[in-house]
């Protein structure tokens, strides 16, 4: 894992975004976080302000609110949080606290993707520190009432475990499946309490915004995505790594700066994300046009875009958690289509049935894995018609 840009997270200095959040109101470090626009960083783009809004506002009879790190990245093709979590922990630490003192929580969970245990020991050492400077536990940094504590939790390798409800199922000892909805968590979370997930990214950018204020923020990207983005960029390029760019570049800027110049096609969102041909690097990253939790996978000239199908939709069979059934019976479906396509043998009638399955499954899936497993697929039929067709027999 190679940093190939310079992070302003990494220039972000320690703890001053939360002495400025301890000298206001929480009600006044909600309305900063939502004035400058920042959203979910995992993917989903809902805004943070409103998320912590509604999660301080939720009834708490006991009094107990929770906030949940989603460090467990599962999306294929995504490595930007691990690299957060190994050279700035303490700033993601500091918007977990930040966001503690917004909403009234007293608990915190690092929620670790089972295969970062390695970064177990240096998370723990981070949470040790803190706790000795007087950043984490009883009356953080003098002020009286507020207390805060962080445990972490080793995920076991669920990818739908990214999704917010199973994740807290998976943190009560149950089998790590999607909650129905409503209630959503801010209302009834861990415990059945109110309880904001974030991700990594997230996070980590929330003492920046205190720090440098909204306006900073929303100075950087577009009208619709304010602040700049990591992106994992891997497969055909020269110089695969974590990037961050404004929101609102360009897939052909990205490509540039990677060098994958010569690239087919470019993968943006993972193995849940799109497949945009070279006629579409024009277009920007962001939530209103591509938007993607952190990946960029870079297709070259010599890659069968089937074969990425395939083994995109191999991943989302294995991974299904099985609770619903459009993903659980749609998603092999999907698989064996593409095989036949590979075969010569998925006619039209049979592609039109395919396409109208993937749509079906978007829309009834419990899930945001059902929801988005189609997406690759239906790309390819709807974006490189020539090359899908190419291989159907008339």
């Amino acid at each position: 894992m190679i940093i190939r840009t310079p992070l302003t997270l990494a220039s972000v200095h320690p703890d001053i975004g939360l002495r400025v959040a301890l000298a206001r109101t929480p009600a006044d470090v909600v309305e900063q976080v939502t004035r400058s626009g920042i959203r979910g960083r995992g993917g989903a783009g809902f805004p943070t302000g409103l998320k912590w809004r509604l999660a301080s506002e939720a009834p708490a009879p006991d009094g107990r609110r929770h906030v949940v790190c989603n460090a467990d990245e599962g999306e294929p093709g995504t490595f930007k949080d691990r690299a957060l979590l190994s050279v700035v922990p303490d700033l993601v630490v500091e918007g977990m606290t930040i966001a503690a003192w917004a909403i009234g929580a007293t608990s915190g969970v690092v929620y670790l993707r089972g295969e970062y245990v390695y970064l177990r020991d240096e998370l723990e050492s981070c949470l040790a520190r803190r706790r000795a400077a007087g950043l984490l536990g009883n009356d953080i940094l003098g002020t009286p009432g507020f207390c805060f504590d962080i445990h972490i939790r080793l995920g076991s390798g669920a990818y739908v475990c990214g999704e917010e409800t199973a994740l807290l199922e998976s943190l009560e000892g149950r089998r790590g499946e999607p909650r129905n909805r409503f209630p959503y968590p801010v209302v009834r979370g861990l415990y059945q309490a109110p309880t904001i997930v974030n991700n990594v990214e997230t996070l980590a950018w929330v003492p920046a915004v205190l720090a440098r204020g909204a306006d900073w923020f929303l100075g950087i990207g577009t009208p619709g995505s304010s602040g700049p983005k990591l992106l994992s960029v891997s497969g055909d390029v020269a110089r695969p790594g974590v990037y961050e760019f404004p929101f609102g570049v360009t897939v052909r800027a990205v490509l540039e700066a990677s060098g994958g110049e010569d690239a087919r096609a470019v993968v943006v969102g993972g193995a849940s994300g799109v497949c945009v041909p070279a006629s579409d690097f024009s277009r920007g990253i962001s939530y209103e046009d591509l938007c993607t939790g952190g990946a960029i996978i870079v297709l070259g000239p010599h890659r069968d875009l089937l074969d990425v199908a395939e083994n995109f939709l191999e991943f989302f069979v294995d991974e299904s958690c099985g609770q619903c059934t459009p993903c659980r019976l749609g998603n092999p479906v999907l698989l064996e289509g593409v095989r036949s396509l590979k075969r010569g043998e998925c006619g039209p009638e049979r592609l039109g049935e395919l396409r109208r399955l993937g749509h079906t499954m978007k829309d009834a899936s419990k899930c945001g894995l059902g929801q988005s497993s189609p997406n690759f697929f239906l790309s390819l039929v709807d974006r490189f018609g020539p090359e899908i067709s190419d291989r159907v027999p008339v």
